[in-house]
């Protein structure tokens, strides 16, 4: 999950400030790990230690409550009797990486993936997004290459993945929607060379920068099986004790290379 925390931290800069280019300053001094990166060592967490997704959920939330997140999910943090609030946002499937590489079984992971979306997203949108996700993540990890990829998310979610970058860039804006934002991340990994390109694919989208860098980057990792160091150094650099603890307790529990 490494990949996804270091597409949110280097997309967390543009989320406001939009760059339509590949050619943009990777760790811009500003760059900080948002809400994408405590939900997915959240996530993380739960599979670790079998706990329930909402209780976890709200226990970092509560631990970093300026990270960034929505006014619904917030809400949902600090309520006294949390309950889903039907929502189809993108924050089911920034956080869900983890869940793509924990399980053996492609349709083990469809389910989890739903278990981690639906105390939040129950939306069949905000479901859909998480499972997509979670995945491309699988597949890529056992050695599908892009066209099978590609062909089972049209299929199995109906995601229309033969756009090309070049031409949703110009006109697209921020859109906080699974089914807004997943595709676009899902293409910016499909037309990638390596990990690096991929992040600075997904940033150079726009919109929700660093949700949309945050989704490739997890599908990158998963599919290059590689990590620049400097990348993994500049991120482990950022991160607090806690999280750093959960990543090297997952990666070593779930065999997962950077």
């Amino acid at each position: 999950m490494i990949g996804a925390i270091a597409g949110d931290i280097i997309g967390s800069v543009y989320e406001w400030e939009n760059v339509k280019t590949t050619d943009f300053d990777f760790f811009d001094p500003r760059c900080r790990f948002t809400d994408d990166t405590v939900m997915t060592v959240a996530v993380a967490d739960c599979l670790l230690s079998g706990r329930e997704y909402s209780e976890v959920f709200r226990e970092y939330g509560r631990r970093y409550p300026d990270a960034g997140y929505g006014g619904l999910f917030r809400k949902w943090l600090f309520s006294r009797n949390p309950q889903p609030y039907n929502s189809y946002g993108n924050g089911s499937a920034m956080r869900v990486s983890p869940v793509g590489f924990a399980s053996s079984k492609l349709e083990a992971v469809i389910d989890e993936a739903k278990k981690s979306a639906k105390v939040t997203h129950n939306h069949v949108e905000g479901i859909k997004g998480a499972q997509a996700v979670a995945s491309a993540i699988f597949l890529a990890r056992e050695g599908k290459n892009k066209e099978e990829i590609q062909i089972f998310i049209k299929d199995r979610f109906g995601y229309d993945l033969h756009k090309r970058l070049d031409d949703i860039r110009p006109g697209y804006s921020f859109d906080a929607t699974c089914q807004g934002s997943v595709p676009e991340a899902i293409i910016a990994f499909l037309e990638s060379r390596d990990y690096e390109d991929a992040v600075r694919k997904a940033v150079s989208l726009g919109g929700d920068s660093d949700t949309i860098a945050c989704i490739t980057g997890g599908i990158a990792q998963a599919y290059y099986k590689h990590i620049p160091r400097f990348i993994v150094e500049k991120v482990r650099g950022a991160l607090p004790a806690d999280f750093l603890k959960i990543v090297d307790d997952f990666n070593n529990a779930f065999g997962v290379a950077i």
